[in-house]
């Protein structure tokens, strides 16, 4: 996972300028249109729309549109629930993109549903019912959830006018999760089953370094240790081109001369990081 991260990263780094800047904001202004054409279109037909919805049976026949115009679909009906969940879903999604980065956001949430659209067809394909509907991307949303307590368990969100912490409500997300994939296999849904499965690969991928330093997973304690600086210095200026090169996303500061790279002095042995991942990297232990 960490290597999936990292080479992630490490694109981002090289490609400064790829991504979708605010894409939430499009999701959410998708997410009203598409409501308020079910609005119109309802009482005459209620499957006015489902040409946007994705189906495997559709992109068979060259319908490529759905496996974009699914992702608007509201993840609600009720006009209420739906401001606040679109308000929500896009507050999050411009704190993830502010604190990841809006290349890596934007990777993220493709790959999510891109995941999804795989998990669709893998179903569509098990079953033999081609014409499986998806419509709207409530197991990402709900992922993007877990990323967001992630990195900010203590954060208060107001449920009903009470504070509550983002990470109490983290283990409901959870429960939702675990909700929809027992129900899902009692049922024979293996959509249903697939969906919240791929959801959670996608989130391991991005969230694994604060995952396993939540659990503790695969760490010991390394006492803090005076590093020779001028021995690291000499040892990165051995290397061509560069004398500092950061471990997590590969730049140097021969490609990247406005960055200042530091050494960690909780991580075994001698390792240099750049200014993006001094504080945020899993350290060292061997």
């Amino acid at each position: 996972m960490t290597k999936l991260r990292d080479a992630v990263d490490r694109f981002c780094a090289r490609h400064p300028r790829f991504g979708i800047p605010k894409l939430m904001l499009y999701v959410a202004i998708g997410n009203v249109v598409i409501f308020l054409l079910q609005m119109l279109t309802s009482a005459k037909n209620p499957n006015a729309l489902i040409f946007l919805t994705f189906q495997l049976s559709g992109l068979l026949k060259g319908e490529i549109w759905r496996v974009v115009t699914f992702i608007f679909f509201p993840p609600s009906t009720n006009p209420f629930f739906l401001l606040i969940s679109v308000y929500f879903y896009y507050w999050i999604g411009s704190i993830l993109e502010n604190a990841w980065g809006t290349g890596r956001f934007t990777i993220y949430y493709i790959s999510g549903v891109a995941f999804t659209l795989i998990g669709a067809v893998l179903a569509s394909l098990i079953t033999g019912y081609y014409s499986m509907t998806v419509a709207g991307t409530y197991y990402v949303n709900l992922s993007m959830f877990l990323a967001f307590a992630l990195l900010y368990p203590d954060v208060r969100v107001y449920l009903l006018f009470f504070p509550v912490k983002v990470k109490w409500l983290a283990w409901l997300d959870i429960a939702l999760f675990a909700l929809g994939i027992i129900s899902s296999v009692i049922s024979f849904d293996w959509a249903g089953v697939v969906l919240p499965i791929v959801a959670l690969f996608n989130l391991l991928i991005y969230a694994w370094p604060e995952i396993i330093r939540l659990l503790g997973i695969g760490r010991r304690k390394v006492a803090p240790q005076t590093v020779n600086f001028r021995k690291a210095v000499r040892q990165q200026e051995q290397q061509k081109g560069y004398h500092h090169k950061c471990a997590v996303c590969g730049r140097t500061d021969a490609e990247y001369p406005e960055l200042q790279f530091r050494y960690c002095s909780k991580c075994a042995g001698y390792h240099c990081f750049c200014q993006d991942h001094i504080f945020s990297h899993v350290h060292f232990t061997e």
